[in-house]
Formats: C-alpha cells, sequence, structure tokens
C-alpha cells in the first residue's frame, strides 16, 4: 500500500523553519551592517592614503626647498668671504666689491622665498598627516567591527554585533574628524 501523506508535517515542518529564520534575523541585519562597515573602511582607507601619499609629497617638495636654501647659502657665504678677501688686499677694483655686495642682497632676497616655500610645504606636509592618523584610526576601527560582527555570527551573541556596531560609531568619528 502507498503511503498517505499528511499535509499537516511539512505545514509544522514550515512553521518550525519560519521560527527559526525569525529567531536568527538579526543575522541578516550583522551581515548588512558589516557590508555597510566594509564601505566606510574602504573609503576611509583610500582617503587616509591619499593624505599619507600627499604628505611625504610635501616633505620631499620642502626637503628640495631646504636644499635649495642650503646652496644659496653657501654661494652667499662665498661671496661675502671674497668680499672681505678683496677689501683686505685693497683691491682697486670697485665694480668687483659691488658685484659681491649685489650678490649678497640678492641671496639674502632669494633665501627668504626659498625658506617661506619650503615652510609652507612643511605645513602642508603636517596639515596631511593631521588627517591621514585619523582617517587610519576609522578603518582600524571599521576592519575590527567587521572581524568582532563575524564572530558574532559564528558564535549566535548579538552582544558581540552590538559591540562592532559601537566600534563602527566609533570609527565613523574618527572618519568626520580625518575628512574635516
Amino acid at each position: 500500500m502507498e503511503e498517505i501523506e499528511v499535509p499537516t508535517e511539512h505545514l509544522h515542518e514550515e512553521i518550525q523553519e519560519k521560527a527559526e529564520e525569525q529567531k536568527e534575523k538579526w543575522i541578516l541585519y550583522v551581515a548588512l551592517s558589516t557590508a555597510f562597515m566594509a564601505v566606510l573602511a574602504a573609503g576611509a582607507s583610500l582617503l587616509a592614503g591619499h593624505h599619507a601619499n600627499e604628505a611625504l609629497i610635501e616633505r620631499v617638495k620642502a626637503s628640495d626647498q631646504w636644499n635649495f636654501y642650503q646652496s644659496k647659502n653657501l654661494k652667499q657665504e662665498i661671496a661675502v668671504n671674497t668680499d672681505k678677501i678683496l677689501h683686505i688686499l685693497g683691491n682697486k677694483q670697485d665694480t668687483a666689491i659691488e658685484d659681491h655686495q649685489a650678490d649678497i642682497a640678492r641671496y639674502d632676497k632669494e633665501k627668504a622665498d626659498i625658506k617661506k616655500s619650503a615652510e609652507e610645504a612643511e605645513k602642508l606636509s603636517e596639515e596631511h598627516l593631521g588627517k591621514h592618523v585619523p582617517l587610519a584610526s576609522a578603518v582600524t576601527a571599521f576592519q575590527i567591527a567587521i572581524a568582532v560582527s563575524a564572530i558574532a555570527i559564528l558564535t549566535r551573541r548579538k552582544k558581540l554585533w552590538y559591540a562592532g556596531l559601537g566600534l563602527t560609531v566609533i570609527g565613523i568619528v574618527f572618519f568626520i574628524i580625518g575628512v574635516l
């Protein structure tokens, strides 16, 4: 004889599955929030890298300007010492002394401009580093939040997910600080 299938058995199984789905619905929210955390981490990482690169570029520009400043300083010292030697020797060529005096004055002006440029580059570098640090902290907070949320799913502990959400809020604060 054929076994008769009772429709209520399937209904009971479906109800049981739906009940379990409702109990575990928070896992869907964990997955969605983790995806959001990953997007925030990617954005913060991109900006942190940009500011780190810009800080390095500005630091190199400042270093180049300080090297240029030093070369002008050496040229000025040579002109000053040459001028002193010409005075000691009692050189009658006033044009040579005047040329050195003009060079010395020109080097003073050039050095001032170069120094200003170097200091501006240093300031820009510091500003970029000032943005890089909180953005890098945001990336770290988001990455830890993602890891804690994954552990929450594996262990089925909502409290860990809430901790991950708290770390996400901290990361968002760092992100805002880094952007502003």
